[in-house]
């Protein structure tokens, strides 16, 4: 099921979209501001974003520009004016369409698919801190150097990565440590990874929840 970021303060929008999304088997996100889109942009993992040029406290040419760098999916710019100086703006920022409110149910539909399926697999990129994840390729970089991980060592920060601003639990990481090494686990050996991923990376947002586990408690693109 593809996942579809919607920025747009009008609710009839976000609700209308919601239930259409539902019955073509896409799941919606939607953000009513720039702050709000940001926490997602972050947080979360998505197909493709519908951005409204008008927010409340931004216009979506100017979020846009400043995320188009970090955004690896298709753009579909929405908005109430269909001024040709508007809709060549959008398209040469590098928006994949841009659509005119109002709109029919099915055009949408069709300009979300087409943008689907034209659109190239990019790689999936986090940032901790000065640390860039390449989370395809399984690299990782510290001022633009490697930084040599085990592949033990990264499929934990992957799943860390993966399930960011959530907890995972100790017993999780050590069913992962069991699966590749049975022979060396024991109660103190997590936090034995754990402590070596925390000094080869340099940072400090590998939060221990004690009692419960770890997480990436925050972190910037």
């Amino acid at each position: 099921m593809k996942t579809i970021l919607l920025i747009e303060d009008n609710e009839d929008i976000i609700k209308g979209l919601d239930y259409l999304f539902m019955q073509n088997d896409l799941l919606l996100l939607s953000a009513k501001t720039t702050e709000e889109a940001t926490k997602i942009l972050k947080e979360k993992d998505y197909d493709l974003i519908l951005l409204d040029v008008t927010l409340p406290d931004g216009d979506g040419f100017s979020f846009y520009q400043e995320w188009k760098e970090k955004i690896y999916v298709p753009v579909i710019f929405l908005t109430a004016r269909d001024l040709e100086d508007d809709i060549v703006r959008g398209l040469e920022l590098g928006a994949a369409d841009y659509i005119v409110k109002p709109f029919l149910n099915r055009e949408l539909l069709l300009r979300i698919q087409n943008a689907l399926k034209h659109s190239k697999k990019q790689e999936r990129i986090v940032s901790l801190e000065d640390v860039t994840i390449y989370l395809d390729s399984m690299k990782v970089l510290k001022n633009k150097e490697e930084i040599p991980l085990t592949a033990l060592e990264y499929k934990i920060l992957f799943l860390l990565v993966e399930n960011r601003s959530r907890i995972v639990p100790r017993e999780t990481l050590m069913n992962l440590i069991w699966e590749e090494n049975e022979h060396f686990v024991n109660d103190n050996t997590l936090t034995v990874y754990i402590k070596r991923i925390r000094e080869k990376l340099g940072i400090t947002c590998i939060k221990t929840i004690k009692g419960l586990g770890y997480k990436v408690d925050a972190y910037e693109k």
